[in-house]
């Protein structure tokens, strides 16, 4: 099994999905923030991590840069990291400190992630690259319409940078895989105790894309599509 890299492995969607990773035999790199947190999850999984602040883009690129460095090209990169913006922002009520944490968090970060470590992983055709999205940063659909603008707004590019990444780099066809990936309201720190489905079964789509058999001649969506966004294993218009 190869390495797996997680952003966001602290804690609920991205520690999920590492630890049934873990369970599989992957080796791990977990990514997160609150070192403290980082370190007794990685000692509950037995694996490597980084602490790192991935508000600021420039710390964030020395990280991953030293975790190729350190442990070479992922087989496996998921990004689970993410801030809500505040309950009132709305475009013409939010601040250019609120915008600029949500972006740099939910979108600068992605970008970043992906230039470093997905790069090699493209080079070597060889690799599947999964971000956590949002059904809120969909273009169209129920519940689109309004509020929340940083967080909407941040998901919506990181939906467009997964299509733009995932026709770059040949639909498949080259051996890199890019897909996002929709939750659904899982209870989080983000989704509250209140919420429907558990943080296990908010990664078990994740999950299932980091390891899904993949043919671009196959006869179903789950076996020969890519750069989309999933939501309990099916594709979600955005």
């Amino acid at each position: 099994m190869g390495l797996v890299i997680v952003t966001g492995g602290s804690r609920g969607l991205g520690f999920e999905c590492a630890k049934a990773l873990r369970r599989l035999g992957h080796d791990l790199v977990l990514v997160a923030k609150d070192g403290e947190r980082l370190a007794q999850a990685a000692t509950e999984l037995n694996c490597d991590f980084r602490a790192v602040d991935l508000e600021d883009i420039d710390a964030a690129k020395i990280c991953f840069d030293e975790i190729l460095q350190s442990f070479g090209v992922p087989e496996i990169l998921i990004l689970a990291h993410g801030v809500m913006s505040a309950r009132m922002s709305k475009t013409l009520k939010t601040d250019n400190a609120e915008w600029r944490r949500v972006m740099a968090i939910n979108l600068d970060s992605v970008f970043c992630a992906v230039n470093t470590l997905a790069a090699p992983m493209a080079e070597a055709r060889n690799g599947r690259v999964i971000v956590f999205s949002a059904c809120l940063g969909r273009m169209s659909g129920v519940g689109n319409a309004g509020g929340f603008a940083p967080y909407r707004i941040s998901k919506a590019g990181v939906n467009a940078l997964v299509r733009n990444l995932a026709h770059e780099t040949g639909l498949g066809t080259r051996g890199l895989l890019v897909d996002a990936v929709c939750p659904n309201h899982s209870r989080t720190d983000m989704g509250g105790p209140a919420a429907p489905l558990s943080a296990e079964e908010g990664a078990r789509t994740a999950v299932w894309l980091a390891t899904r058999h993949f043919d671009v001649k196959g006869e179903t969506d789950q076996e020969k599509l890519t750069g989309l966004l999933w939501e309990e294993m099916k594709v979600v218009p955005w």
